[in-house]
């Protein structure tokens, strides 16, 4: 034990002792950062009168929003070193549970509902999301069984159950006043569902950077048994991680609700795919350990400004996904490549 607190102060005094800038130029989200400001000159280079335009930013932010909400519960449970595949089908199931019990309250058409309605329809999302991601976490800290296992059998487990609670279909009835105050309102020229998901990634932020959970996540995603050693309860911890993603999940239901107005049971099938990529891209090693929630806004929009420069200046949605792809595939690559010279260290 003392020599393992030697190594860690000497450590902790070898980093102090490096330069600002060595460190700075050595951090993960400042080159994730600056790749993103490339991109943005790049297309604003080609595109100036269709990049820098504010409509163009606002229609980009809003339709990041529930994808940000969704990668920031991401975030915690990759730095354990686990997997959630079911984030997308969580998404639509509390999509679906909160159209349908803000409908019931109703009268069978939610169009016209006040705040009440819509406030039961946010509680509903957000507990359907929660009772997923608590399952989540029991089956994989309880039982023992692989993240990727339990995620893949909720994956289809809460998609199917989302399709049964209505046949299949989409839900309308969407409260008018939810999508013109919430969904398409702006508060100073900033999408208000916008507003939401900066303040979910700013808690998500300090909650990681700042408090004993946060301090937590990391040594699990470390080394397990070193964590435990040390007084961590590692079974509940993972616990509350899922049970945080899968809540996170529920509230991007909702706010999908606000903005397309309507719950839709298809569109999202993709989702919990795009989120684990917005965080490995962000910086998030997949192996643990390490990340930020500040890397993982930038990894979200990487792909999102990829995707929508491209369209601007025409080249073919098909080219989209590859594009994506690649600059995944290369960024798990110097995850990997960083790791081992560490490791060689």
């Amino acid at each position: 034990m003392m020599t393992d607190e030697k190594t860690t102060l000497s450590a902790q005094s070898d980093e102090q002792r490096t330069p600002l800038l060595k460190r700075l130029t050595g951090a993960n989200t400042l080159w994730i950062g600056l790749v993103l400001l490339v991109l943005i000159a790049v297309f604003g280079a080609i595109r100036p009168d269709a990049v820098f335009q504010v409509t163009t930013l606002q229609f980009l932010l809003a339709e990041t929003a529930v994808l940000l909400v969704l990668s920031v519960g991401m975030t915690f449970v990759i730095i354990t070193s686990g997997i959630d595949l079911s984030v997308g089908s969580v998404l639509v199931f509390a999509s679906v549970s909160s159209a349908m019990a803000m409908n019931a309250v109703s009268g069978g058409d939610a169009t016209n509902a006040g705040w009440g309605v819509i406030a039961f329809g946010l509680l509903v999302a957000v507990v359907s999301g929660a009772v997923w991601g608590l399952l989540n976490g029991l089956l994989i800290s309880r039982a023992k069984i692989p993240p990727l296992i339990v995620t893949l059998g909720s994956f289809g487990a809460a998609q199917g159950a989302a399709l049964l609670l209505n046949n299949g279909s989409n839900v309308s009835g969407i409260p008018d006043k939810l999508n013109r105050t919430f969904g398409s309102g702006t508060y100073f020229g900033i999408p208000n569902i916008v507003i939401v998901a900066a303040i979910v990634t700013a808690l998500g932020a300090l909650l990681l950077s700042t408090t004993r959970f946060g301090r937590y996540t990391y040594a699990v995603g470390s080394n397990e048994e070193a964590a435990r050693r040390v007084g961590i309860s590692v079974r509940g911890h993972l616990t509350k991680v899922y049970l945080l993603a899968g809540t996170l999940a529920g509230l991007a239901g909702f706010m999908g609700n606000a903005f397309f107005r309507v719950a839709v049971v298809t569109g999202h099938e993709t989702d919990n795919l795009n989120a684990i990529a917005a965080v490995v891209l962000g910086g998030t090693s997949i192996f643990g350990g390490t990340g930020s929630v500040l890397g993982t806004v930038f990894g979200v929009f990487i792909p999102a400004v990829l995707e929508k420069g491209l369209v601007i200046i025409g080249v073919k949605e098909f080219w989209q996904p590859i594009a994506v792809a690649i600059v995944l595939v290369a960024a798990v690559w110097l995850d990997q490549t960083r790791r081992r010279a560490r490791n060689q260290r």
